[in-house]
C-alpha cells in the first residue's frame, strides 16, 4: 500500500480523470451498444471510470492513456456481460416486441443490431470500435491486446459472417460494407 503519492502518480491520475471526463459520451455509447440498457451503460462507465482512476498509478506510458482507458471500458463490458442475471426490462420487452417508452422502434437496422449482437464478445469488440466509434486498427489492436494483424483478420472474418446473416436470400447483402460502415 502507498502512503505517499507521487508527483508521477498525480499527474497520472489527472490525465485519466481529464480522459474519462473528455471522452465520457464516446463510453456511454460503446457500452450501450453493448447492453442496450441506459442505466447498466451508466453503470459500466462509472465502473470504468473508478477503476481507472484507482489503477493510475499504474499507467506506464502516459502517451498511451486514452488507450489504457478504453481498454479499461472494454473489460468492463465483458465483466457485466458475463454476470449471471443481467437480463433487463428492455431486453424482455424486445424479445417481446413491446417497447417501454410508448414510442415506435425507431432502429433503422434492427437485423444489423441483432447480427452485431450475435456475434462473440472479442469480436463485437472489434465491430463496435472499428465502425461506431471510427478507431483505427491499430487503435484497436492496442486496446484489445492483440497485433494488428490479429485484428485485421478477425475484422475479414466478423465482416463475411455480418454480410451472410444479413443478406436478403439470393445471396446479396442488404447492406453495403464497401466504405466501411453499413447502409
Amino acid at each position: 500500500m502507498k502512503f505517499f503519492s507521487g508527483k508521477k502518480d498525480n499527474a497520472n491520475k489527472k490525465l485519466v480523470e481529464q480522459i474519462v471526463l473528455e471522452n465520457y459520451n464516446r463510453y456511454y455509447r460503446m457500452a450501450y451498444r453493448y447492453v442496450h440498457n441506459e442505466a447498466d451503460a451508466c453503470d459500466i462507465v462509472q465502473n470504468g471510470a473508478c477503476m481507472a482512476l484507482k489503477s493510475s498509478h499504474t499507467l506506464k506510458n502516459p502517451e498511451y492513456a486514452g488507450t489504457w482507458v478504453y481498454r479499461i471500458m472494454i473489460n468492463e463490458c465483458f465483466r457485466f456481460l458475463k454476470q449471471p442475471g443481467h437480463f433487463s426490462y428492455e431486453d424482455m420487452c424486445e424479445k417481446n416486441c413491446l417497447r417501454t417508452d410508448g414510442r415506435e422502434d425507431s432502429y433503422t437496422d434492427i437485423d444489423l443490431r441483432r447480427a452485431v449482437d450475435a456475434l462473440g464478445d472479442r469480436d463485437k469488440a472489434i465491430i463496435i470500435l472499428r465502425y461506431f466509434e471510427d478507431r483505427k486498427l491499430e487503435e484497436i489492436a492496442d486496446i484489445l491486446g492483440e497485433s494488428v494483424n490479429t485484428v485485421k483478420s478477425r475484422l475479414y472474418r466478423c465482416m463475411k459472417k455480418l454480410r451472410g446473416t444479413l443478406s436478403d436470400g439470393d445471396g446479396q447483402s442488404e447492406l453495403n460494407f464497401s466504405n466501411g460502415m453499413g447502409g
